[in-house]
């Protein structure tokens, strides 16, 4: 929030993986820094072995559906942080507890925690280099985990009370591959509110792309940092959400934007 607010933002979302553990910590910080706060959940998601990231804001954590596959989702991913922490020990100086350690108490330790384990031990120069060695979706180290179906991410978000965007939909990565577009399309009839356009995964060629998509489903376009801190060279406040944008999902989400 502090970062936040030295970026000269007004409002800041916060979307961590499968869990809600820092928005009271958050929250408690919006009077002193002056930020408004737009509470998310970033769910894991997998469309016939793509990976697809969906941002849930504003939902209730606790409704039914919704916290169970956050529990499966988060115990899938630690135990697939610790069998590549197994594989990774075998030629890397790194330990389990030395990925704990890059974790917070409240977060559920995935590839992320485990890169800055590699940049700590002086395997990597920074997170990014740890994500294209490694820890890349083809590497020999790399272990898969249980995700939702996009499709049903998005009615269990919408069930309860929350509004759903698609992260970054034109940003192959690591997996080098694409949710198709009849998967989105599957995912608008679910109750799919927008696709993030502008994010530094996509160039000029694919945020068109994105915003075509966007256009031709009937789906507003939105915009993020994707900030990490600092082992990802992602700036908060490099791409932004629109204004409408943000008025529609207060106006439709179930929990309230937290003003200071």
């Amino acid at each position: 929030m502090e970062a936040a607010a030295r970026a000269g933002l007004d409002v800041v979302g916060l979307t961590d993986h499968d869990t809600t553990a820092g928005w009271a910590e958050a929250a408690a910080a919006v009077p002193e820094t002056g930020v408004s706060l737009l509470r998310g959940i970033e769910i894991s998601c997998m469309d016939r072995g793509v990976t697809l990231h969906l941002l849930a804001y504003l939902p209730d954590p606790e409704a039914p559906g919704l916290e169970e596959a956050f529990e499966h989702a988060r115990a899938s991913r630690e135990g697939r942080a610790q069998r590549i922490v197994e594989r990774l020990s075998q030629d890397y100086p790194i330990t389990w507890e030395d990925v704990v350690t890059q974790a917070s108490q409240a977060v559920t330790i995935g590839r992320p925690h485990i890169a800055d384990a590699l940049v700590a031990a002086g395997s990597f120069p920074d997170r990014s280099a740890a994500f294209a060695g490694p820890l890349a979706t083809g590497s020999p180290y790399y272990v898969g985990h249980w995700a939702l179906d996009p499709v049903r991410a998005c009615e269990l978000v919408r069930a309860a009370g929350g509004v759903p965007v698609a992260a970054h939909p034109r940003a192959g990565g690591r997996q080098r591959r694409l949710v198709p577009d009849e998967t989105f399309a599957r995912m608008a009839e679910a109750g799919l509110a927008a696709l993030e356009v502008d994010h530094r995964d996509h160039d000029a060629a694919q945020r068109e792309q994105a915003r075509e998509l966007a256009h031709r489903l009937g789906l507003a376009c939105s915009g993020a940092s994707d900030y990490h801190g600092a082992g990802k060279p992602n700036r908060l406040g490099e791409n932004l959400m629109p204004a409408e944008l943000l008025e529609q999902i207060v106006e439709e989400g179930s929990l309230p934007l937290l003003p200071p």
